[in-house]
């Protein structure tokens, strides 16, 4: 294969999703390309650059079209659930996610998809906004802590349970009686946890919306002094 930049993006992309993100270097993906590190800035300009290519890259697998037929939130659902899948596909991706401004065009494709769901449904462009943010933010964090477990950072062959659910556990209930009453629902339902929060963003989008319209409504009125002047 000739050396270009698709060819540099896709082999950095299979060595994030095979060794990491740590592992991810110039010099890496110009040996697998069987070229120099120098050879690559012809059409990179540096690893942060390449970085933010191989994210948007692996963005595009992101499916925004098969939710159009749905009502909003479960389109919203579709799509953070399919971001969700891609992230966790490669590991270090969404460690990669913080790291790098989302502004590809397969980002702006996926917040793009997801404002149309919020301001479809009536929501105004400044809470859809804001909700797309913290959904997004939600997500790519969620997608962060599956990718540290995975590597072993919580919990390991010796470990099953992880080290919080285990500190957790452990608490004395006279120090923290609240944590100790509490302590095997804060180790609940890791399956559910992600529809819950999601589903707890959505339920405040809407009436936050209708807060948002009353104030712009009660802002433009004019006011009994400006309604005298105008007499």
């Amino acid at each position: 294969m000739p050396l270009s930049r698709d060819a540099i993006v896709t082999e950095a992309l299979k060595q994030l999703t095979r060794d990491g993100l740590d592992s991810m270097s110039l010099r890496k993906v110009a040996a697998a390309l069987k070229t120099g590190p120098a050879s690559l800035y012809v059409y990179v300009n540096d690893l942060d650059e390449l970085q933010a290519l191989v994210f948007d890259r692996a963005l595009a697998r992101v499916g925004v079209r098969g939710a159009q037929l749905k009502d909003w939130r479960e389109r919203v659902k579709g799509l953070l659930k399919s971001y969700l899948q891609v992230l966790v596909a490669s590991p270090g991706l969404a460690q990669l996610a913080f790291r790098r401004a989302a502004v590809g065009p397969n980002a702006l494709r996926l917040v793009d998809a997801l404002l149309g769901a919020f301001v479809g449904a009536g929501v105004d462009r400044r809470t859809a906004a804001w909700a797309v943010d913290l959904l997004l933010l939600y997500v790519t964090a969620l997608a962060a802590e599956q990718g540290l477990r995975g590597n072993h950072w919580e919990r390991g062959a010796s470990d099953p349970e992880g080290a919080i659910a285990r500190a957790i556990r452990r608490v004395s209930a006279e120090e923290y009686p609240y944590i100790h009453a509490a302590r095997d629902e804060m180790v609940s339902g890791p399956g559910q946890r992600a529809a819950w929060a999601i589903d707890s963003i959505l339920n405040g989008v809407v009436p936050a919306s209708r807060s948002e319209r009353a104030v712009s409504r009660q802002e433009a009125k004019p006011s009994r002094s400006q309604r005298k002047v105008g007499r």
